[in-house]
């Protein structure tokens, strides 16, 4: 089974595009904490990223009601990405395929009200 669960920030405003055959796709990057032990015995907040990449009427949702600093739950699954760069150099990223939206933050009076799903 692949399947993930976040809650965190979004780091950078939403970049929709469209793909030829005209279904939206949306990338955001999302910030979550992780607790790390220290020498003390206490726990220190260390910053996670994660990319994160949404397809057709989810990613025009992410669009319309998201922002950079917006809180976001996300229900997803792994991605892995293997590629070589222009130098030769192997590469690869864990990335999120989001499949649903959580929608955390309370109302926003810039947005006018609470975001609903689009139907």
């Amino acid at each position: 089974m692949n399947s993930v669960n976040i809650i965190g920030n979004i780091t950078r405003d939403v970049e929709l595009k469209y793909a030829q055959n005209g279904t939206a796709i949306a990338s955001i990057g999302v910030a979550v904490n992780k607790q790390v032990k220290n020498a003390q015995g206490g726990y220190d907040s260390k910053p996670v990223f994660i990319d994160v990449t949404a397809f057709g009427k989810t990613a025009e949702t992410l669009n319309q009601y998201f922002r950079k600093g917006s809180k976001i739950g996300i229900d997803g699954e792994l991605n892995f990405e293997q590629w070589t760069d222009q130098q030769g150099q192997k590469r690869s990223k864990l990335s999120v395929i989001m499949n649903k939206i959580h929608f955390i933050d309370k109302k926003d009076d810039a947005q006018g009200g609470q975001p609903q799903q689009q139907q």
